[in-house]
């Protein structure tokens, strides 16, 4: 199918890998339904790509996090008769910090967006795709899905979700002509870092990738239909040696660095 005839959704569409991805796909002639919290940002963006790409994009101003948020999308854009192609489930959020000191509103606000409304969103739009055999749907998660993170734990425990999930609808809808892939950056320059209050980590210190070069690995790792993504060789091999190490030692050293370097 001709990507011109095509539209993606792209959550987290204002910034960082969410915006990186959206001009790849406009690239390639994608028409676009951009969706974030700031309308500001969300409208530069689109018509940003509109002129320089020449292809559709359609912003939703939304705080996915808010009660029906994601039904809500799903219902506005089969009343406009837009069908969705591809879906990117990137917005998502962390937070630094013990666990028994974080508000709850951080706590259930990275819960709902990282886990419900990525899972609302797969199950909402993957019904027509295996009806039409045609689709991708990537889900962004994260390095951190393959270890436990003291000081992160919520946001590790949710994009280990995001991971053991998407690797399971992958394998049910196996065949039907259906992509779903897991997209596993690590580290990355991008505004994340600043609101989960990671600037000074070690994790960041070590050696952050460029955002260009992270969205390019999982633009590529998709439409390559593979199920799980990791950009960077040496995120990769840090991916691999945690399933075999000892589960302390993995956690301890996941610990450390997400710490503050001295």
């Amino acid at each position: 199918m001709d990507a011109k005839t095509q539209t993606v959704l792209i959550t987290g569409a204002s910034g960082g890998i969410g915006y990186e991805l959206a001009k790849l796909f406009a690239r390639d002639g994608y028409n676009l339904v951009l969706v974030a919290r700031s309308a500001e940002k969300l409208n530069h963006v689109a018509a940003e790509l509109r002129g320089k790409f020449g292809v559709g994009a359609e912003t939703v101003v939304l705080d996915l996090t808010e009660d029906q948020a994601a039904r809500f999308l799903f219902d506005q854009l089969q009343s406009e008769g837009i069908a969705v192609d591809v879906l990117v489930n990137n917005a998502g959020f962390g937070e630094f910090g013990k666990f028994a000191e974080m508000g709850e509103e951080e706590i259930l606000g990275q819960i709902q967006l990282n886990v419900t409304v990525l899972t609302q969103l797969t199950r909402l739009f993957l019904p027509a795709m295996l009806g039409r055999r045609s689709g991708k749907i990537m889900n962004v998660a994260s390095t951190a899905a393959f270890q436990p993170g003291p000081m992160m734990a919520v946001y590790y425990a949710t994009k280990a979700y995001v991971l053991s999930f998407t690797e399971a609808v992958a394998n049910e809808v196996a065949g039907a002509g259906v992509v779903v892939s897991c997209f596993c950056p690590g580290a990355t320059f991008t505004d994340f870092a600043k609101r989960a209050g990671l600037e000074k980590s070690r994790l960041f210190k070590i050696g952050a990738m460029n955002v260009e070069v992270v969205a390019k690995d999982g633009y590529r790792g998709l439409m390559a239909g593979r199920t799980l993504v990791i950009s960077g060789a040496r995120n990769w091999l840090v991916a691999e040696s945690v399933r075999l190490a000892p589960r302390k030692l993995v956690t301890a050293v996941s610990r450390w660095v997400t710490e503050t370097a001295e």
